[in-house]
């Protein structure tokens, strides 16, 4: 049987219904567009008589008629006036296009699906901590309400935790170290890795505050920093730490940022200074960046037991006494830095006793920077000499009392070459770079309350001042000026903080010249 062909109008009418529909569609919005004033007015105006019908529903009926009675009087008033019924219309219809505009959309109060996953993630995690089978009512529970446990919660633009406070019950070991140590590495990994967290412990309230930490710049080189005499700036920390700024340039910017400052001077209770981290972490970046700041009140003797020659820079500059780097000008520099404090403390003592003001040479300040003590000592245990920490006793002891103040550092793996009285009297510690869980403990005698970062930059790791708390730690680029790779900005920054070079009046050396380039400070350290 032959099939009969479709009618013309059924074959090509769907293509121009389609066309009708779109048209439809268009005219429909232009319109919409065109009349939206209207539309709010007309909408308004129905909510204003909604409004003012359900005012005459709930009026009681004794006190209807005063109400018509003042409504009339009002409106014979407008009546009468100049323009009155035209200022009504305007007043009446601005009222309904404010009061009929499109309603705000809902502001959401709680967390959206993602963060509700994330937040019962975290919840389901902390359960086998948080919780023991005797509990009656436990607080931490498998298949429990999150809700009750997380206090606050905050999120930043990517839908990652940017702060979390947590309730944990009563029982839970919250004053050993172990225990929190093992809730932070929990947290760490759930709430997401390669940023930093601080963790806030309130044992009184049973109550656990999670933020993440804002990366440290990187960026700030050395300067003259506005501080007073006896106050050396070790680096920047955060700004919920510490309750001071210091002006600082960062590039061609003012910024104020946090400082932690290490106060030296009689009145110091940590007059010494340790420094630890593995080769480059920026411990001597550290030790330079101290030793242009105290050439700004006092004098400065350095001892380097590396032979890097990393203190060139230094050499012959105005308030410099010497830069050793063999054993045997470390030793002899040592043994007079040791006289020089008996000196001191005799001098003040005759002057204190005779009512005299202590002579200038006793308060001026004198620093001993000695970098990897290690290395001598082992020198000095091969030619069967004194090692150079043992001409450290007095300085050390004394040191405060005598306006002198020591500076050491070591690398971490030769911290067992430290002698006692060095570990006993460097209150202040100093951990540069990358270390296990152990290493702080040993440099810093407690765990930071900070995470490690993921990718630890030059100059960045934590600081503790005697007992106080641990900072985390960004120092200040202090590069060696006569290093090729150091970057133009960072030699000129050096430059500009040291001191004059001088030349003893009983000697010929030709003064050595400022190096401008690169090529120069290859030339220079030739030399």
């Amino acid at each position: 049987m032959a099939r009969r062909p479709l009618p013309r109008i059924l074959s090509t009418g769907s293509a121009s219904i389609a066309r009708s529909r779109e048209m439809a569609r268009t005219a429909a919005d232009g319109a919409t567009d065109v009349l939206h004033p209207l539309i709010t007015v007309t909408r308004g105006l129905r909510r204003l008589a909604a409004a003012g019908r359900r005012k005459w529903v709930e009026t009681p009926k004794d006190k209807r008629g005063p109400l018509l009675f003042l409504v009339g009087a009002v409106i014979l008033v407008v009546v009468f006036i100049p323009y009155g019924p035209l200022l009504a219309l305007i007043a009446l219809m601005a009222a309904a296009g404010w009061k009929g505009r499109d309603p705000k959309p809902p502001v959401q109060t709680g967390p959206d699906a993602s963060q509700v996953q994330r937040l019962s993630a975290v919840y389901e995690a902390l359960v086998p901590y948080f919780s023991v089978p005797e509990d009656p009512s436990p607080l931490y529970a498998h298949g429990g309400a999150w809700e009750q446990a997380f206090e606050t919660y905050d999120f930043d633009g990517d839908g990652r935790f940017d702060r979390l406070s947590i309730r944990y019950p009563a029982y839970f070991t919250d004053g050993e170290a172990e225990s929190r140590a093992r809730i932070e590495q929990l947290l760490h990994a759930k709430l997401g890795r390669g940023r930093e967290y601080h963790f806030q412990w309130d044992e009184e309230a049973n109550h656990l505050t999670v933020t993440v930490l804002a990366p440290l710049t990187t960026t700030i080189a050395a300067q003259r920093f506005v501080t007073s005499p006896g106050e050396t700036v070790l680096g920047f920390t955060d700004g919920t730490a510490v309750q001071r700024t210091l002006p600082v340039l960062d590039g061609d910017e003012q910024h104020d940022v946090p400082p932690v400052v290490w106060r030296t001077g009689p009145r110091s209770t940590e007059p010494h200074l340790l420094i630890a981290g593995r080769p480059g972490s920026g411990t001597t970046s550290l030790m330079r960046s101290v030793a242009l700041q105290a050439l700004r009140h006092g004098d400065v003797l350095v001892v380097e037991g590396g032979g890097t020659g990393d203190y060139a820079c230094l050499v012959g500059r105005s308030g410099v006494l010497a830069v050793e780097c063999g054993l045997a000008g470390a030793l002899a520099s040592l043994e007079w830095a040791a006289h020089e404090t008996e000196r001191r403390l005799i001098a003040a003592n005759r002057a204190r006793q005779a009512g005299h003001p202590v002579p200038d040479d006793v308060r001026r300040p004198l620093w001993i920077l000695l970098d990897r003590p290690g290395a001598l000592g082992h020198l000095a245990a091969a030619d069967g000499r004194t090692d150079p920490q043992t001409l450290l006793q007095v300085p050390l002891r004394h040191g405060r009392a005598a306006g002198v103040t020591v500076v050491v550092a070591e690398q971490l793996d030769s911290l067992d070459a430290l002698s006692e009285p060095v570990r006993q009297h460097t209150r202040a510690r100093v951990l540069l770079g990358p270390a296990c869980d152990e290493e702080m403990r040993d440099v810093l005698g407690t765990l930071p309350r900070t995470t490690p970062a993921d990718d630890v930059p030059a100059g960045r790791g934590y600081a503790r001042l005697g007992t106080g708390p641990v900072h985390r730690l960004q120092v200040p680029a202090t590069s060696d000026p006569y290093d090729e790779a150091t970057s133009e900005t960072h030699r000129q920054a050096v430059l500009a903080l040291l001191p004059e070079r001088v030349t003893p009046g009983d000697s010929a050396v030709e003064a050595v010249p400022e190096p401008s380039t690169a090529d120069e400070a290859e030339a220079l350290a030739e030399r």
